[in-house]
This record gives C-alpha cells, sequence and structure tokens, in this order.
C-alpha cells in the first residue's frame, strides 16, 4: 500500500468522496429538471429522460473498458482525467443549444462515471492504514448516497427560479473544486493489478454473487422506470406547484437518508429479509402513488416511505455484492457497476416509453412489478447462494509487482 502521512491520506479520501458526490449528483440532477429541460428544448417529457439513459449506457460500457485500458496507469492520474471529463461534460451540458448536444454531454459524464466507479471505492485503501480502510471506503461511497439525496430536490429548487442550466454550472463548479483537491492532495498511487476483458466475467462464478446481480437488476429497474418521472408525475397528475415539487423531493431524500442508517442496523441482523421487505415495499409504495394522486398528503406518505426504503437498497446490494466476493478486484467491480447502469438506463427508456404511450399509472406498475420479482427472486434463492472467492479468471490479473489485498474495493464495504 502506498505510504502516505496520515493527515495528507485522509485529505486525499475527502477530495476523491467530493468527486464522487459530483459525479452521482450529475448523473441524476437532470431527474428534478426534466420539465424544465423538455419545455425549453422543445421535446416531450419521454424524450428528455434520454439524458438520464445516455449516462447510464454509456457508463455501462465504459467501466470495464476504462478498466481494461487504463489497468497498468497511475491510479491518481486516471482519477485526474476522469474529473476534468467531469467538469467538461457538465459545462457542455450546461450550454447545449440542442438536445443532441446535450445528449453528447450526458455521454461525456457517462465515460466518467463508470471509470471513477471501476477504480474510485477502492481508493480509500491505498490513502490510509490498513486499520481505517474500512472508514475511508464508506467516506468516499457515502458521496453516492448524499448525491442521490440531493440530486432530484436541487433540482426542482434550481428550475423553480432560475434555468435548469444553472444546475448544470453548479455540477461543473464542484467537479472543479474536487479536481483541484485533486491534483494538492492526492500522492502516486501505482496500479497493482492488470486486468484483461477475459478476467472480467469472474463475478459470475460465483453463485450468490450471480442472485446479487440478478436481484440488482430487477431493483434498479422498478426505481428507474419510476423515480426518473416522479417530478414530471407530481406536476402533471398531482398538480402541485414547483415549490411544492421541490419540497416533496426534500422529503423523498430526508427518509432516504433514515432508511440507510436503518438499514446499516438490519442488514447485519438479517440481509435476505431486509432486502426481501424492502423491495416489497418498494413495490407498494409506486404503484399506490397514481391511485392516492388526489390526496397531497396521501402522496407525501407514499414519497416518504419510498424514500426510507430505496434509501437500503443501494447500501444493501453493495453488502450482499460484498460478502458474496470477498477476493472483489477492480474487473468484478467493474461487472456490477455495469449491471447497475444497464438497470438505469432500460428502466428509464421502460418508463419513458409507458408515460409517453400510456401515462404514470402504467410506467409506475410496471415499475412496481419489478420490485415485486426482484423480491421473490431474492426470497427463493437467496438463501441458498454461497459465499466464494472466484478468484483471477487468468493469469492477466495477477499484480503486477505487489499483492492487490489493499485494494479490492468491494471488500472494503464490508460492514
Amino acid at each position: 500500500m502506498t505510504q502516505t502521512p496520515d493527515r495528507r491520506g485522509w485529505l486525499g479520501v475527502l477530495s476523491v468522496a467530493l468527486g464522487s458526490f459530483v459525479l452521482v449528483l450529475s448523473e441524476f440532477l437532470p431527474i428534478g429538471l426534466l420539465p424544465a429541460i423538455a419545455d425549453d428544448l422543445h421535446i416531450g417529457i419521454g424524450t428528455a429522460g434520454l439524458v438520464v439513459v445516455a449516462t447510464g449506457l454509456t457508463a455501462a460500457i465504459s467501466s470495464p473498458v476504462v478498466t481494461v485500458l487504463t489497468s497498468r496507469v497511475d491510479r491518481r492520474t486516471v482519477l485526474w482525467s476522469l474529473t476534468v471529463l467531469l467538469v467538461v461534460a457538465n459545462l457542455v451540458g450546461a450550454f447545449a443549444p440542442t438536445f443532441g448536444l446535450l445528449i453528447v454531454a450526458r455521454m461525456l459524464l457517462g465515460v466518467a462515471l463508470g471509470g471513477f466507479w471501476a477504480i474510485g471505492a477502492g481508493m480509500g485503501a491505498r490513502l490510509v492504514e490498513a486499520r481505517s480502510v474500512i472508514k475511508a471506503t464508506s467516506i468516499i461511497t457515502a458521496g453516492i448516497s448524499v448525491a442521490t439525496v440531493a440530486s432530484l430536490p436541487l433540482g426542482a429548487f434550481v428550475s423553480s427560479f432560475a434555468s435548469w442550466r444553472v444546475a448544470f454550472l453548479i455540477s461543473a463548479a464542484l467537479a472543479a473544486l474536487a479536481l483541484v483537491g485533486q491534483l494538492v492532495l492526492l500522492p502516486s498511487i501505482p496500479a497493482v493489478q492488470r486486468v484483461r476483458f477475459a478476467t472480467l466475467g469472474g463475478l459470475l462464478r460465483v453463485p450468490r454473487a450471480r442472485i446479487g446481480l440478478i436481484t440488482t437488476v430487477f431493483v434498479f429497474l422498478a426505481q428507474f422506470a419510476a423515480y426518473t418521472y416522479v417530478a414530471p408525475y407530481l406536476e402533471d397528475l398531482v398538480k402541485v406547484t414547483a415549490g411544492t415539487i421541490t419540497l416533496a423531493l426534500l422529503l423523498f431524500g430526508v427518509a432516504g437518508i433514515a432508511g440507510n442508517f436503518v438499514a446499516g442496523a438490519t442488514l447485519s441482523r438479517n440481509m435476505v429479509a431486509t432486502l426481501t421487505v424492502g423491495k416489497v415495499l418498494l413495490a407498494v409504495a409506486i404503484v399506490l402513488l397514481p391511485i392516492l394522486a388526489w390526496s397531497v398528503p396521501g402522496v407525501f406518505v407514499l414519497l416518504a416511505l419510498w424514500g426510507f426504503v430505496w434509501g437500503a437498497m443501494p447500501l444493501g446490494m453493495q453488502t450482499w455484492m460484498a460478502t458474496a466476493t470477498p477476493g472483489g478486484s477492480e474487473g468484478s467491480l467493474a461487472l456490477f457497476v455495469t449491471t447497475i447502469q444497464l438497470s438505469i438506463a432500460a428502466g428509464s427508456v421502460l418508463g419513458g416509453i409507458a408515460v409517453s404511450s400510456s401515462g404514470y399509472g402504467l410506467d409506475f406498475t410496471i415499475a412496481a412489478a419489478f420490485a415485486l420479482v426482484g423480491a421473490v427472486v431474492l426470497l427463493t434463492l437467496g438463501r441458498g447462494g454461497r459465499t466464494e472467492d472466484p478468484g483471477p479468471a487468468d493469469p492477466a490479473a495477477a499484480p503486477l509487482s505487489e499483492p492487490s489485498s489493499a485494494e479490492p474495493a468491494v471488500d472494503a464495504l464490508r460492514p
């Protein structure tokens, strides 16, 4: 492990954490801006949802590609490059005069996003002492939860008083701040593991990991088929003001934080039960939203329930994958990231088709069905999946110069 002064190492962790926050914020920020983007660029809501799809698909492709192509490059240099790309993507998006150029900007963001999550979560193990690796990694990955919470209400809040483009400029400024911190604080972090495309399938040989990937597909399909269109739902079906939409989405986010902390306690007691119950409640909350659209208080209660159970889902799936692959590597993490991003993109596409063709009722019903399927798969197969270390699928996965025990990103997430 690269030796650095303890204080500088923790400051480096914070700079990487800020980068993770801005990446996920930038990915989900347009969800709260879809009505404003659609109106400004004269496109439909379903078409506007492609700004989420483009990022997810590109990230799914770029995660394994960046992992392989940069596996011999200093991780600090790779991270700098990805953060520069993050700044550029947000600036291009902010000033894009056409929807086509906005999609290009979102694809650039997808490259940065996929590349970062293939290597970023393991940075903590290279920056601090071994006894502090879990804490450092949790700080870096906390950027996901906070950004997921902040993105929707921030987007809705900005669009209520300014152009949606201002939100992209805010993201660009935060990304520039993270870049400065990384340039100043990160030490050299030499690559320790060579990865080839042939090594990326190792995760699929682990039964418990396969179950985790399948259930991850269904829960992210469910979430983003509905979540991508929750702001338009509130505007078009519930018919509330922009200020009320912001308040509703803020409630969703705060409930998500609470759900994250509660899941941290319940997952250690019964992981299958926590995830299964969460998926069922997710389905119930989503399917009831169109039915109770006439009642603003009822919608707020359902959004709070939805936010609470969703707050547990990413942490739960990360924990499941961590216990499934104790020998996790950048290659296996890249496959996990690809699964998530493909599911986000597919969910957004299916949601857009449903909204455009039949409205929010069909969209939210489909999303609820996905969540229930995920619960059934986990409940029926989850108890039998074994925890194994797949080992390297190819000699090329061997370390370049030192053991990679300090490197595994997934293992560092173990509670």
